[in-house]
């Protein structure tokens, strides 16, 4: 639960830095599913000769880093959700009991409620982001997930259907979040603040000249700890200047009943306090939800989740 402190800070500055929320044994269990769906991927890498690295005695981490030095993508079957890209009927993602554990905890869903409502729905706007050493990267990289952020507002990088959403985002450190390996910045919402413009950057990304960025804060948090962000909150990460991996995870939550941004995707009841018997309770059904939204979407034409294009005003 939140403090009337933090609720006003939040209110006030659009983000708000809270520790000690996702509770350890949630943590660790999310770690234990990840570590055998790599071990799962880089045998089958390893068999098919696209990886040198002999699996026997490779730690999670250097499992990792050879995949993706080897070219092999490991990001999309790690993530929790489908691509913004052409999906295809095997692209794959992933869903499993310990992340639907991780999406459903009650210290993280009370203290959503404390800034949105008690009926909130899980978005299927999140994402996986488990980010290499700067230094590792390959030159083209361009990924938002794998590399530095850059600035944008989440509002805008939604639908604009939901442009008037009660949302929250939260992002979630698995391991402590640092200057020096790439934890996220903000610049404080605005007492006026609208959607920015935005245009194609490495990522989609706030337009030259509408932010100063050297006003940022940086936001360390240690792992179990969240940062909470309102959709208009401008934020960024910091480069991973260290030799090891950044993990996080960043998801959404929203007012039951209002446009999640993304409505190709399945959403889910995470908390009813008027109706509790409509919370899904199965991770199961999550999984499966998702698998019927791949296969609807594999037969369709590709669906643009990004509503900013390259000569639009203040990009061109």
């Amino acid at each position: 639960m939140l403090t009337q402190d933090q609720i006003t800070k939040f209110q006030t500055d659009g983000y708000l830095v809270v520790e000690d929320v996702i509770p350890q044994d949630v943590l660790e269990s999310v770690k234990d599913e990840y570590a055998q769906i790599l071990d799962r991927l880089y045998d089958g890498w390893y068999s098919a000769g696209l990886v040198q690295d002999d699996p026997t005695g490779m730690a999670f981490w250097d499992k990792l880093l050879s995949a993706y030095q080897a070219g092999c993508d490991y990001f999309q079957p790690l993530d929790i959700s489908l691509p913004g890209d052409r999906i295809f009927a095997d692209t794959p993602f992933h869903i499993g009991p310990a992340v639907f554990d991780m999406l459903t905890t009650e210290p993280l869903l009370d203290v959503v409620e404390n800034l949105i409502g008690p009926e909130l729905v899980s978005n299927p706007i999140q994402h996986v982001r488990l980010k290499p050493p700067a230094q590792k990267l390959s030159k083209d990289e361009v990924r938002a997930h794998i590399t530095a952020t850059d600035w944008h507002q989440d509002r805008a990088v939604a639908l604009e259907n939901a442009d008037q959403t009660d949302m929250v985002t939260v992002w979630i450190a698995v391991n402590d979040a640092t200057i020096e390996n790439g934890c996220l910045q903000v610049l404080p919402k605005a007492k006026d603040q609208s959607i920015l413009p935005h245009c194609a950057r490495t990522q989609t990304g706030i337009a030259e000249g509408f932010i100063d960025e050297d006003q940022a804060l940086p936001l360390p948090v240690r792992a179990g700890g969240i940062i909470l962000f309102h959709p208009l909150t401008p934020h960024a990460s910091l480069t991973n200047e260290t030799d090891r991996f950044r993990w996080s995870f960043d998801i959404r939550y929203s007012a039951t009943g209002q446009p999640t941004g993304r409505e190709h995707f399945p959403d889910f009841i995470a908390r009813s306090r008027s109706n509790p018997e409509t919370e899904l309770r199965d991770w199961r059904v999550c999984k499966s939800n998702w698998e019927t939204a791949r296969a609807r979407l594999a037969e369709q034409p590709h669906i643009d989740i990004h509503r900013w294009k390259s000569d639009s005003p203040f990009c061109a």
